[in-house]
């Protein structure tokens, strides 16, 4: 077995997470993929936008950029449109990627660019100490729904399936070697990849605990699931409170990606080309708007 230099991706500064924080399962899951698939930092790009879990790009060694709140994914395509050549993730947390920035996620599914998005759902708002979230459960009592909450849950695995989305998974900050396997499989594949990581808020979220979904999660690879059936995966991301599952719901390999399509991006992104213009092109430009 080959040795995996994890220290390549880990950096001499402390995660600012509260103790026990599902995000540093994501963290040490992220290093591990990105170790196992012998990448190299400098081929790494990572993008956030605002909460606990978008901090994570000062956590790994690679470029980062911490964008604006639900922002991570624009930026990211962005990036990933003006050099191809980038291992581009995108990472948030569930408010800011199923909040303000859902928007963002379903044209990012549609669009197929070839990015992975990490979102550490925590089902709360853990940055702003304790709010109902897009993925808190019916019921729920936090500071902003002292009574219970009376909105039904956002489901992630269901709309990214629905959206387009061409590759689909879930994962656990429990299991961070699976999660490793998982993560590496999503930025291997040609096309827009999420994975919505269950990372406990061990602060706010008193429900949603390690040992409560400990009893429940199991692995879609333990029961031969199909991640090419999309009747199979849209019928396994119905699933939660009494069995959640963990792993590839779908992918769908026949899509092509934005990148197969654009010839900008085909042809090497929007600055493999000289950015001034020829006196040939000038012309060309001014006699087309005369």
């Amino acid at each position: 077995m080959a040795v995996v230099d994890v220290k390549k991706f880990q950096v001499n500064l402390n995660p600012t997470w509260c103790p026990g924080c599902g995000d540093y399962g994501l963290l040490r899951g992220l290093q591990l993929a990105l170790a196992k698939l012998d990448l190299d930092p400098s081929q790494v790009v990572i993008v956030s936008g605002i909460g606990c879990s978008s901090n994570l790009p000062h956590f790994v060694k690679a470029y980062g950029y911490h964008s604006l709140h639900g922002r991570a994914l624009p930026t990211a395509q962005g990036i990933k449109m003006a050099n191809p050549n980038l291992i581009v993730i995108a990472a948030g947390g569930d408010g800011d990627g199923y909040g303000i920035g859902v928007g963002h996620l379903v044209h990012a599914c549609r669009r197929n660019l070839d990015i992975t998005y990490v979102v550490m759902d925590n089902q709360i708002y853990g940055l702003t100490t304790g709010q109902t979230s897009p993925t808190s459960d019916f019921g729920s009592k936090t500071k902003s729904t002292p009574d219970g909450n009376y909105e039904y849950s956002l489901n992630p695995i269901f709309l990214a399936i629905s959206a387009g989305a061409t590759f689909v998974a879930r994962t656990f900050s429990g299991e961070p070697e699976h999660m490793s396997e998982i993560i590496a499989k999503a930025i291997q594949h040609k096309g827009f990849a999420l994975v919505d990581d269950i990372s406990p808020c061990v602060t706010y979220n008193k429900k949603n605990t390690y040992q409560w979904f400990k009893e429940r999660v199991y692995k879609l690879e333990d029961i031969g699931h199909d991640p090419f059936d999309i009747n199979q995966a849209i019928q396994r991301a119905t699933e939660w409170e009494d069995k959640i599952p963990i792993g590839i719901f779908y992918i769908n390999p026949d899509k092509a990606s934005h990148d197969q399509i654009d010839p900008v991006i085909r042809e090497g992104g929007a600055f493999s080309k000289p950015l001034e213009l020829s006196d040939k092109e000038k012309t060309e430009i001014l006699e087309a708007f005369l």
